[in-house]
């Protein structure tokens, strides 16, 4: 009796256990054929890999022809993408994303990771575009209502090699997107974003040969914590790091853990190669793209891309003798004519569009550098040009804030100036100064934040509000955007206004202010009082 106990005993225990490794999620496998060419490449699998296209849509007609290249020298291609496809130029942003996904089902990618970008125009028309995506899309660590908003992981298999790869995307999309279009969103960051990684290599570790990271993550110090880097040095057994989001050129040994980036707009392909019977990396580095062949068919289609918004964006409807300065570094960091230029139209527009409950002494204009992402140069300005300085679609708002409030925004905003922060104020109708001797006074992180609250005002001081001496409990009508107006970068000051009620959207998108400003108040010829910038920012 007891033997057949003991025998019943070992069946349901067989049996549970196989029901549940039956039940346990499985993950998704992707059978590539092996190429049985001869060549350099004989024998091996190659993964090729993008990040930070940004609507440089000429530019993935380089793919075709390098693939084939490869193939024809026996390796077997697996394209990737570490995201930031879907905005960045006119050529993209028109459509909010739809052709970039175009080209990428064209060239063939097989995976791509999401970033900050594929946001921008709200998680739901990012999920419309990526209905018609013929590639996968994998995230690990943002959830909406409990579960995944992607897969998480995939296995390419060749032959009898397998390569695992997951993705990460950065939380800095908190911040970095309008929080309005996002709502519901959970992102992992620091420890969390390390667990998540570490869950993912674990469990493909156990299947595969090669784990592969997809991070949309980059090496920015002022995403310290969040940075490709330290999701390597807290991690084990990830394999390789295919980076994106800081527009660096690493190729794998500029760092010390295996990680590439491969730039921005093409600028560099990134090459992984893995031997089919080692399975181990044999080689990796970067790609220029400068005189590499070009696909014809792709390169129509992004011909047709640029065509058609061109005959709508491209008349020239005003001049400019002076460059107006919009780069990354500089509009990050100190004020520039452009963002003079900007606050100056979105100031001239309310004037003349809303009705606003403090009288003009009481009126400023905050935007963020992050929001100008081109220069305007010498010569005509179109439609498009406009639009490549502001291809978000942002419209105006206005917040009723306190002068607290306000010096609050502007400390958050510069708390690491002199280096590149995205939240960098560009003002108008005030003058302020900011000291960067001082330390920042970090506090405690602001909700659904990247950024800290300041314990105390130690580095920015408001100079003056129009002419008159700043008051801390004054109330002052911030016009902005409805990014930062929303908490967006690190303007949660102004989005706990906002959420009081203590402000309105005007729907005016800043593209058109501009433009306006420019054609009917200027005449349509910038003065020489834009040449260079005004002094309203001062930076020691």
């Amino acid at each position: 009796m007891k033997k057949l106990f003991n025998a019943v005993t070992l069946f349901l225990t067989v049996f549970l256990l196989a029901s549940l490794s039956a039940c346990s999620p499985s993950v998704k496998t992707v059978q590539k054929p092996q190429n049985t060419a001869s060549g350099e490449y004989a024998g091996q699998t190659v993964i090729l890999h993008t990040n930070d296209v940004h609507g440089a849509v000429e530019g993935y007609s380089y793919l075709p022809a390098l693939k084939a290249s490869i193939e024809a020298q026996g390796g077997t291609v697996i394209l990737v993408d570490a995201g930031d496809y879907t905005n960045g130029s006119v050529y993209v942003s028109v459509s909010k994303g739809e052709s970039a996904v175009t080209l990428m089902n064209q060239v063939g990618y097989d995976i791509s990771a999401l970033g900050n970008h594929e946001f921008d125009f709200g998680f739901e028309q990012l999920q419309e575009n990526l209905k018609n995506a013929q590639y996968n899309v994998l995230c690990a660590n943002i959830t909406k209502d409990g579960k995944l908003i992607f897969d998480s992981e995939i296995i390419y298999q060749v032959g009898s090699l397998k390569i695992g790869f997951f993705a990460l995307s950065t939380p800095e999309i908190q911040t970095k997107v309008n929080p309005a279009l996002i709502q519901g969103l959970n992102f992992t960051e620091k420890e969390g974003l390390y667990k998540t990684a570490q869950q993912e290599a674990d469990k493909l570790s156990k299947k595969c040969d090669i784990v592969i990271c997809l991070a949309h993550l980059g090496i920015d110090g002022e995403t310290e914590g969040n940075r490709s880097t330290d999701v390597m040095a807290n991690v084990t057994g990830i394999d390789f790091l295919i980076d994106g989001h800081s527009h660096s050129v690493i190729a794998n040994g500029d760092l010390e853990a295996p990680i590439q980036q491969t730039g921005t707009g093409f600028a560099n392909i990134g090459f992984i190669a893995i031997d089919n019977a080692t399975k181990k990396i044999v080689r990796s580095g970067l790609i220029s793209t400068e005189g590499l062949s070009q696909d014809a068919e792709v390169l129509a289609t992004a011909k047709n891309i640029i065509d058609t918004v061109d005959a709508e964006y491209g008349a020239v409807f005003a001049t400019t003798e002076y460059v107006l300065e919009g780069k990354k570094l500089m509009v990050r960091t100190q004020e520039t004519n452009l963002g003079n230029l900007l606050t100056d139209a979105m100031l001239w527009t309310v004037s003349n569009e809303a009705e606003l409950t403090v009288d003009a002494a009481h009126t400023v204009v905050v935007t963020h550098g992050g929001g100008i992402r081109a220069s305007v140069v010498v010569g005509g300005i179109s439609r498009s040009a406009i639009k490549e300085v502001l291809p978000f679609g942002n419209t105006i708002a206005v917040n009723y804030v306190s002068g607290a409030e306000l010096l609050e925004a502007l400390e958050v905003s510069t708390y690491c100036t002199p280096e590149s922060v995205a939240g960098f104020p560009h003002v108008a109708g005030m003058k302020i100064t900011i000291d960067t001797t001082k330390e920042y006074d970090a506090g405690e992180e602001y909700p659904d934040s990247t950024y800290c609250a300041p314990k105390s005002i130690q580095r920015v001081t408001i100079d003056e509000i129009n002419g008159q001496p700043f008051d801390p409990s004054a109330t002052y009508a911030v016009i902005t955007n409805n990014f930062t107006a929303a908490g967006g970068d690190t303007y949660y000051a102004f989005k706990r206004a906002y959420d009081a009620g203590n402000g309105f959207d005007t729907a005016i998108t800043m593209d058109d202010a501009l433009a306006n400003y420019i054609r009917i108040e200027l005449g349509g010829e910038i003065p020489e009082k834009y040449a260079e910038p005004q002094g309203r920012v001062t930076v020691k």
